[in-house]
């Protein structure tokens, strides 16, 4: 019964309230109005709204790509059985478990234009370096590394789990066959780990478009919109501009986003995902 009852509290009527709040026009202080599809017809016509869109598919983009090749770089390389290896499991998972917030404050002083480590390494070599997010082409992309940075761990122990999976006596096999290294990697490795890449794939593509701490503490969306994404578009007509009602209508789309992009993926699968050795 406990477990239901915050289900229902925290879960399932926020959601409820969330979709009945998108067609009204409610701003906290008064009664909400309703007002049919106004704020969907308002966020369609709007540059603002497609500008975050378009910075949501970018840094989705970026960031997955990144995450995946990451996560699984790092599992490979501590998939190994050698002294000190739960150390630097260990090591590469701590900034999951870090404070957004301070990673945050951390890489905005690293990538500060004029006194951060990076572009002071940069001169050394001659190199000028930008405003890194201060400026509206390298801001997302800033951002997306950072995140990358952050959470590649997370991705490391999902595909560790899945290499550790894998019979070691096809391994053997392969290698008795005369396969190299690499052959194996491309052909076993690869091939069995497609279920849990598929996992991963959903979850980093879930967690691309739920970026908000990172971009709250470095760029609170600036320059300009440059970085504010559907999420922060979400947070700060919400919370900001007191548009319950926009706010939850773009909440919406954002879920509309999500759940189709995951559809997608559940039926492309089948041509991809294999679930024998």
């Amino acid at each position: 019964m406990p477990a239901l009852i915050g289900l229902f509290v925290f879960r399932l009527g926020p959601i409820v309230f969330a979709f009945f709040m998108s067609f009204t026009h409610w701003d906290i202080f008064s009664p909400p109005q309703w007002i049919g599809f106004s704020n969907y017809v308002e966020m369609f016509s709007d540059s603002t709204f497609w500008e975050m869109l378009k910075n949501t598919f970018i840094f989705s983009g970026i960031y997955v790509p990144a995450v995946m090749a990451m996560g699984l770089f790092l599992a490979v390389l501590v998939n190994r059985k050698m002294p000190g290896i739960t150390s630097f499991r260990a090591i590469f998972f701590s900034p999951v478990v870090t404070s957004a917030v301070a990673i945050g404050l951390v890489w905005g002083w690293l990538l500060s234009p004029k006194y951060g480590l990076l572009n002071n390494f940069l001169q050394l070599f001659g190199i000028n370096g930008p405003s890194w997010l201060g400026d509206s082409k390298w801001a997302l992309m800033s951002i997306a590394f950072v995140m990358t940075w952050k959470m590649a761990g997370y991705y490391m122990i999902l595909f560790l789990a899945g290499l550790q999976d894998i019979p070691r006596t096809i391994y053997e096999a392969s290698k008795i066959d005369g396969a190299t290294p690499r052959q194996a990697f491309w052909h076993i490795t690869l091939p069995l780990l497609s279920p849990t890449t598929f996992f991963v794939l959903i979850m980093a593509i879930i967690d691309s478009f739920r970026n908000f701490q990172i971009i709250y503490t470095m760029t609170r969306g600036g320059p300009g919109t440059s970085s504010t994404t559907l999420v922060y578009g979400i947070y700060q007509n919400a919370f900001v501009f007191y548009r319950m009602g926009y706010a939850s209508a773009m909440a919406y789309i954002l879920l509309a986003i999500v759940g189709g992009i995951t559809l997608v993926n559940f039926y492309l699968k089948k041509r991809w995902v294999k679930y024998q050795y």
